[in-house]
């Protein structure tokens, strides 16, 4: 991987490049920008595979060993992205896994609103408002991804997409997704308008989750782990649906949850 001209002005410098991705560690910095940073061979070749936009391309010559992620770094070069070449110690001091890849990019966010969305007849997403930890909602867009569900509808501004560890622990399924974001009243126009099904979980919930006829397009609404589903989202429900546990369990992590109802929901399909 034969390196670029020094007057190429493609070729970033090094310092401000790094201090950019140290700054995108910050909710209000990326969102400001919408941006956002990711690392590893396997986000990279997701995020080029499914045509996110980048912004700048990071690499290091000496920890880049991959030949596909090689070929994709001369091919995004010669396309003119703007790129950083750095080296391993550089990498390594903005890299957040044990073992530095090489490949990193900045990439811009990719998020729709639901008035673009018309729902297909085979299509399921996953609606919620809150969710206590980034890992748990990095499980529930692998296990969506790996159902063939559409992507995730986010009620208000409280969950980040795109937030350095959540996008870890999607291993790339983050690029395979759809993300909206809107609000309840708007997705409750735009069920009734689209005519989807949609079904809540809660502990509360009147019917144990396999007992329910799954139909599509169909959206699953995810209460916070503490609170619950809100009155609001309770309200665009058809459904109420529990997961049964023993005496003395009263909820599961919301990832757990989540997953078992979207394999319901993929198994009914």
């Amino acid at each position: 991987m034969r390196d670029e001209p020094s007057t190429d002005e493609r070729h970033l410098d090094t310092a401000p490049t790094l201090a950019r991705i140290l700054k995108l560690q910050d909710r209000h910095y990326r969102d400001r920008h919408r941006l956002f940073f990711v690392e590893g061979v396997r986000n990279f070749v997701q995020a080029v595979d499914h045509q996110f936009s980048i912004d700048t391309l990071v690499y290091s010559e000496r920890l880049l060993i991959k030949p596909l992620a090689r070929k994709l770094v001369r091919r995004l070069k010669r396309a003119g992205v703007p790129y950083a070449q750095v080296s391993p110690e550089q990498f390594r001091s903005v890299s957040k896994t044990e073992r530095a890849s090489g490949v990193a990019a900045i990439l811009r966010q990719r998020v729709r609103g639901l008035e673009d969305i018309t729902p297909r007849s085979n299509e399921c997403w996953t609606a919620l408002s809150h969710v206590r930890s980034p890992g748990n909602l990095g499980t529930l867009i692998r296990t969506s991804a790996a159902t063939g569900a559409a992507g995730f509808i986010l009620l208000g501004d409280s969950i980040d997409p795109f937030d350095p560890v959540l996008v870890r622990a999607t291993m790339g399924a983050l690029f395979r997704q759809t993300i909206i974001r809107t609000t309840a009243e708007r997705l409750r126009r735009w069920v009734f308008r689209h005519k989807v099904q949609v079904v809540g979980a809660s502990p509360d919930g009147v019917k144990d989750y396999d007992r329910v006829s799954y139909t599509r397009p169909s959206v699953l609404v995810l209460g916070g782990e503490r609170s619950g589903l809100t009155e609001e989202e309770r309200r665009i429900c058809q459904h109420v649906v529990r997961i049964p546990m023993v005496d003395g369990i009263d909820s599961l992590n919301v990832a757990v949850a989540g997953s078992l109802i979207m394999y319901e929901v993929f198994r009914s399909g």
